[in-house]
């Protein structure tokens, strides 16, 4: 793990963003698609080529380039009811009640979030009404490494909201199997059908629909770069929460903090992605030492040891700031989807983070923990977005309509100063609808 000292140093290398269309993507994902289409297209060409084949050739489009991107075998893009149930039989009874308490806390705590929505009338006419969306299409990724956390924390917010259908789309393995996980997870959370549909095609299918697959209002969840890219081509046409980019998580810490603990929570985040970018923040070089040595020393057991030493290479490491201000200042330019506080006095520091899509105060509460069972959705804002996003909740999940309502003698009290803005701007048959109004009383 390098150690950079300056927060200067720390903005021109550990801390510089990639824009999104500069991701890297592997040479053997762009040798497929080349042997898929003949040609190396561009990134943006080729997601549009994937969609526009969806859209035109439906089930058979999807199930064409599940075998020839992701290997799998040719099954029907819906996985039958009787598949997820099988899937229990394949999933450690401590694993499926683990689970179940992850999806009980999940859910509990957005249901405090729909009870802040206001649906009433003030007494000057207007309100709004607060509606759910009818179809929401949520996308599962993952085959190397499998996230039912991820279901559940996406498909449990929208239930909680009142969504009527909730459907998931993601890849299958070689055999054309949904891993039991996912099931298990999705069953658990309330989804109504699953489909095996991955990448681009995936997006492609909930945003347009096919045979077995109804068009969405909404389609949720983090993916690949392909998912990513494709969610952002079908934005306008359906809705989208985010595009999520690798994780990240900042870690600021002080003298106080043990290196053990900052280490392991760094590699808890590095071995999601070699892309990923775990981040100490601390005005001691001592403790960026130690978290150094912590982290050669954790990292060799680790199934995933050799990911996440790539991502330290290549977008991790330790800055050394004049102060844990400066650090937390940094922490705010950066905005990282997950900003943890290891300090004698958290909460101090806590009141100054303006940007971050999940704080993490202390050493009790780690970013791992909000993986899993917390409690708010881990569906957060990457790549910097955490300036203008927030973390998804039940508010991704309903419509607000306004609604105007006002009685006669407020229409009588307003409509002369909205006449005179509509003719300054022209607009006559404004005036006019509001005019008569008046005329008539």
């Amino acid at each position: 793990m390098r150690i950079v000292i300056g927060a200067d140093e720390a903005r021109r290398t550990i801390l510089r963003r990639v824009p999104l269309d500069e991701w890297d993507v592997p040479d053997a994902l762009r040798e497929r698609d080349t042997a898929l289409f003949g040609e190396r297209l561009p990134l943006d060409a080729l997601i549009g080529r994937i969609i526009a084949e969806v859209r035109a050739g439906g089930d058979a489009a999807v199930r064409r380039f599940n075998q020839a991107l992701d290997g799998s075998a040719d099954m029907p893009v819906e996985v039958p009811r009787e598949e997820i149930g099988r899937a229990y039989a394949e999933v450690p009874a401590d694993v499926v009640e683990a689970l179940r308490l992850a999806a009980s806390r999940v859910r509990a705590y957005h249901e405090r979030q729909l009870a802040h929505n206001w649906r009433s009338f003030h007494e000057d006419g207007l309100g709004q009404v607060v509606r759910p969306l009818r179809r929401v299409g949520v996308y599962m990724p993952g085959t190397a490494v499998v996230y039912p956390s991820s279901v559940l924390h996406t498909v449990v917010p929208a239930r909680v909201a009142g969504v009527k259908e909730v459907v998931l789309a993601g890849p299958a393995g070689a055999s054309g199997a949904v891993h039991p996980l996912k099931l298990v997870a999705a069953d658990i959370a309330g989804v109504d059908r699953v489909f095996r549909a991955s990448g681009a095609q995936g997006i492609a299918a909930l945003a347009y629909g096919t045979e077995s697959v109804s068009p969405v209002d909404k389609i949720c969840g983090p993916g690949s770069l392909f998912v990513t890219l494709a969610k952002r081509r079908v934005y306008g046409v359906v809705g989208v929460d985010a595009l999520y980019g690798p994780t990240e998580t900042v870690v600021v810490a002080d003298e106080s903090a043990d290196p053990r603990l900052c280490a392991a929570d760094l590699l808890a985040q590095a071995e999601h992605d070699v892309l990923a970018s775990p981040v100490l923040l601390t005005d001691s070089l001592r403790l960026a030492r130690a978290v150094q040595a912590e982290v050669d020393r954790q990292i060799g057991p680790l199934e995933r040891g050799h990911v996440a030493r790539q991502a330290f290479d290549n977008r991790g490491g330790a800055v050394v700031t004049a102060s844990i201000d400066e650090a937390v200042e940094l922490a705010n330019e950066f905005a990282p989807e997950h900003l943890c506080l290891l300090l004698r006095d958290p909460w101090r520091y806590a009141d100054l983070v303006r940007n971050a899509g999940g704080l993490f105060v202390g050493e009790s509460s780690p970013e791992a923990l909000g993986d899993y069972i917390a409690g708010p959705s881990h569906a957060m804002p990457t790549g910097g977005c955490a300036r203008f996003q927030s973390p998804l909740s039940v508010n991704d999940f309903l419509r607000i309509i306004s609604v105007v309502a006002v009685d006669e003698s407020t229409f009588e009290r307003l409509a002369p100063a909205a006449a005179r803005i509509a003719r300054a701007e022209g607009l006559t048959a404004h005036a006019r609808a509001l005019e008569m109004r008046l005329e008539g009383r």
